[in-house]
């Protein structure tokens, strides 16, 4: 048998993870913004949102659509601590200043791709949602092998996703064009790094795929 990570999904073992994609980091008043004057803001992250408003986001909502039309569980995981304080937080996110209270406006997945009122969605307080949170578990009680990865930033907690999805034993898929960080640079850089990890495949191609085309 010969041992491959370019199989199509079967949905039946199969499910789509979108990851930190919350007002925190993917809606201009998002804390991890906060204290930036106008032309900052556009400065160091006008591409970024340009790109997910006219692109990303938009993509994000086509996968989530043929994920659930097929038949795909799909899952939500956000940067939220347990606590208001956030001392639960790992080291590494309070050395950053990363802190979404538990249950805080920050800490919802954004409206455009609000999770059904069937869907699983984990808060993390670490960079890798394996980690953090007991997600393994939970893959492994709905019966999946195959996972498919969405989110932000790509270089950071996309990139930490896939790799500890990969050494627990999972299948994973890259979207490619429905992750982003904040300059090309980064992206493709990212991609580049994970790509001996994952398969990689667009939205046009996993759309594709899920409805049998």
């Amino acid at each position: 048998m010969t041992l491959t990570r370019d199989l199509p999904l079967d949905p039946a073992q199969s499910a789509l993870l979108f990851v930190d994609v919350q007002n925190f980091s993917a809606h201009p008043k998002g804390a991890e913004f906060a204290g930036l004057s106008e032309a900052g803001f556009e400065e160091k992250y006008g591409w970024y949102f340009s790109e997910l408003d006219t692109r990303v986001i938009p993509n994000m909502q086509a996968i989530q659509h043929a994920a659930r039309a097929a038949g795909v569980e799909v899952l939500y995981t956000t940067i939220e601590s347990l606590t208001l304080d956030g001392r639960d937080r790992s080291l590494d996110y309070k050395i950053t200043g990363f802190h979404v209270a538990k249950g805080s406006w920050d800490g919802k997945v954004i409206d455009q791709i609000a999770p059904g009122p069937d869907e699983i969605v984990l808060p993390k307080s670490s960079s890798s949602v394996f980690i953090s949170t007991h997600i393994d578990y939970v893959l492994r009680n709905l019966g999946v092998r195959q996972l498919v990865i969405s989110g932000l930033v790509t270089d950071q907690c996309v990139e930490s996703a896939i790799r500890d999805a990969c050494d627990l034993g999972y299948l994973v898929t890259q979207v490619t064009d429905a992750c982003l960080t904040y300059t090309p640079q980064r992206h493709e850089g990212s991609l580049r790094t994970i790509k001996g990890y994952c398969r990689q495949v667009t939205t046009e191609d996993l759309i594709a795929e899920l409805s049998g085309t």
